[in-house]
């Protein structure tokens, strides 16, 4: 048995960025992944970019990670339009109204992952009591007042104070501790590509919520190889025409998604490969258990039309290793039930009103029927002349 103070399943960027931000405050620290090592040192590209809030870019500047993604992936987010179906109007949310001069950064989820991970190879090489167990998968974790013990395929107990789930918003670790989790499945499913167009994006991010489809825009750098301009594109729909699209050739694809976007940037072009994933939002009855709490999308799996979802699994990283560094430093439990009830009220109140929000914008702006068209322009063209609303919003994605 290897006795540590701190297990955390999940060696993504939300369980990397735990033991880092855990790394100064004297503890012992095992992460456990099912990747191998060579996927956690050079993580393939998943198709998913990832749009960073000014609190989130802050937040990985005080953990090293930041400096450690080239400045040439890093693609400022300046503006957001919001469509409601072939109208060309748009409600326009600008940077200026948050008070910075970008609403936040685009960055790949592949080339976070790998800066995490060499940010802790290099806390480790530095002398911080980490390890990270490749290739290994938690079979049962079990807890009292007193330890917890996590225990692997391979046979070996880890004995530990404090259990940190960090493995996706479908958690098998939090499956294990009994904690139920809501899931609204909305029957659809996103396919995510980075593609080249024509026209530019002036580095603005687009939320279309057109007729049978939901469509996104996310601005990246010029593409390396051609200079031309280039974007993450996301279409949601259901599950069987996602199916269709995903299988069609490179340039009948490209001519199907230039007639979804009405050719709005021009010609387009495939410059990746497509990825598939399933729309499922999750939120569980509980963040945290006896010696036991989550992290991530364990703790909130948020549908990405706010771009809230690994934001906000910072703000829970934050608070937990907060609290945790505190009571490691004033000789108290770090795994203590009043501890983990604070981390839980406190990442309640910063996740629950949006996800709830959330929630409501998805069912409101994806319903096809005429009157519900009808509700979205009137709402979209009422929210432009509302500064204030936009200034809200504006802020909401900036992280403030």
């Amino acid at each position: 048995m290897m006795d540590c103070d701190v297990v955390i399943v999940g060696a993504g960027p939300a369980g990397l960025c735990l033991a880092n931000a855990l790394s100064g405050a004297g503890l012992s620290i095992v992460l456990v992944e099912q990747q191998s090592d060579d996927a956690l040192r050079d993580p393939a590209f998943d198709g998913r970019e990832i749009a960073l809030t000014q609190q989130s870019v802050a937040f990985l500047t005080t953990l090293g990670v930041w400096a450690r993604i080239d400045a040439r992936v890093k693609s400022p987010l300046a503006n957001a339009r919001i469509f409601n179906g072939s109208s060309p109007f748009a409600m326009k949310i600008g940077h200026a109204l948050s008070g910075h001069d970008e609403l936040g950064w685009l960055v790949s989820n592949h080339l976070i992952r790998r800066a995490a991970f060499e940010s802790v190879e290099h806390l480790r090489a530095s002398g911080a009591d980490i390890r990270v167990m490749a290739s290994a998968r938690v079979i049962d974790v079990d807890t009292d007042a007193a330890s917890a013990r996590v225990r692997l395929d391979s046979g070996q107990t880890l004995a530990a104070r404090l259990v940190v789930a960090a493995d996706s918003r479908f958690s098998a670790t939090r499956r294990m501790m009994g904690i139920a989790a809501g899931m609204h499945d909305f029957g659809k499913s996103m396919l995510v590509c980075c593609m080249t167009h024509d026209a530019p994006h002036e580095h603005t991010a687009w939320e279309w919520f057109g007729h049978r489809q939901t469509l996104a825009l996310l601005p990246m750098n010029p593409d390396p190889a051609s200079g031309a301009h280039r974007s993450s594109v996301v279409v949601t729909l259901t599950a069987r025409e996602i199916e269709r699209l995903n299988a069609l050739e490179a340039d009948a694809f490209n001519r199907e998604i230039e007639r979804r976007f009405e050719r709005r940037l021009g010609a387009m072009t495939l410059r990746s490969t497509r990825h598939v994933y399933p729309l499922v939002a999750v939120y569980p009855k509980r963040f945290v258990a006896t010696r036991f709490a989550t992290v991530g999308d364990a703790a909130v799996g948020m549908h990405p039309v706010t771009a809230h979802g690994f934001n906000f699994g910072l703000v829970g990283i934050e608070a937990l290793s907060r609290a945790v560094a505190a009571a490691q430093a004033a000789a108290l439990d770090i795994a203590g039930d009043a501890l983990l009830s604070r981390y839980e009220a406190q990442h309640r109140r910063a996740t629950r009103p949006l996800y709830l929000i959330t929630r409501f914008i998805t069912e409101v702006y994806t319903r096809d029927s005429l009157p519900a068209q009808i509700a979205r322009d009137a709402m979209l063209r009422i929210g432009e002349k509302l500064t204030p609303f936009k200034r809200a919003v504006a802020m909401s994605l900036a992280g403030q």
